[in-house]
């Protein structure tokens, strides 16, 4: 392998309470109920549009409705989205030894691509990652493939040569629709039911695991 491509949310970092409490937030100011943190395990990995779709009351779910909500929480996430998040133990070891051998390692989230930046340099400022793509205006999210397809253009290498490594159903399908590897970790949002009937290939329970498979 030449290219390890890491989802963020739930797989580099725990973002989940910054998250839930970003969206709760923009319920409040609408006065529509709020959801328990632990919900938002389902309603995060497909991109901020999607989120808002599935947190809104039924009725509320419009396109101008969504769009307005979508806007507050990009705001408010911007200015709150260090305020409870966390690296996943073991993952900065991990991610320095992979440096060390010698391979690449990338990003590829649904977060809003303007949040990557900022929270790469904050969590792990002494890693420097090949690439590091995000949501963008125009381009379908996660898992489409064009994402995929940008981080292999950028960093030069195969699909053969790549792993993808992140907690849902949504990354294993982006790494079977690009045709690299998936790779399932059990520490995220998701169960081990949802990895496996998604295809991944390799499911592992801690960070280090993943040094067995490059």
């Amino acid at each position: 392998m030449r290219l390890i491509v890491f989802d963020l949310d739930g797989t580099l970092l725990n973002s989940l309470e910054d998250l839930a409490d970003s969206a709760n937030w923009v319920l409040e100011q609408h006065g529509f109920p709020i959801h328990p943190v632990d919900a938002y395990r389902y309603f995060v990995g497909d991109g901020v549009r999607k989120l808002i779709e599935r947190i809104l009351p039924q009725e509320e779910r419009t396109e101008a409705r969504i769009e307005q909500c979508r806007q507050e929480f990009v705001a408010y996430y911007k200015v709150h989205m260090e305020d409870k998040t966390s690296v996943y133990e073991g993952i900065t070891e991990l991610l320095t030894e992979l440096k060390n051998r010698g391979l690449k390692i990338a990003v590829a989230t649904n977060k809003v691509h303007v949040a990557v930046a900022p929270l790469m340099a904050k969590y792990f400022p002494n890693i420097r990652f090949d690439s590091m793509i995000g949501q963008r205006e125009g381009i379908p999210v996660k898992p489409a493939p064009q994402i995929m397809y940008d981080i292999l253009k950028e960093t030069g290498c195969q699909p053969s040569d790549t792993l993808h490594i992140g907690d849902t159903a949504t990354d294993m399908q982006l790494a079977q629709n690009a045709g690299v590897t998936p790779v399932g970790v059990l520490w995220g949002y998701r169960p081990l039911e949802e990895l496996q009937e998604a295809g991944a290939k390799f499911i592992i329970s801690r960070p280090e695991e993943l040094l067995g498979l490059v």
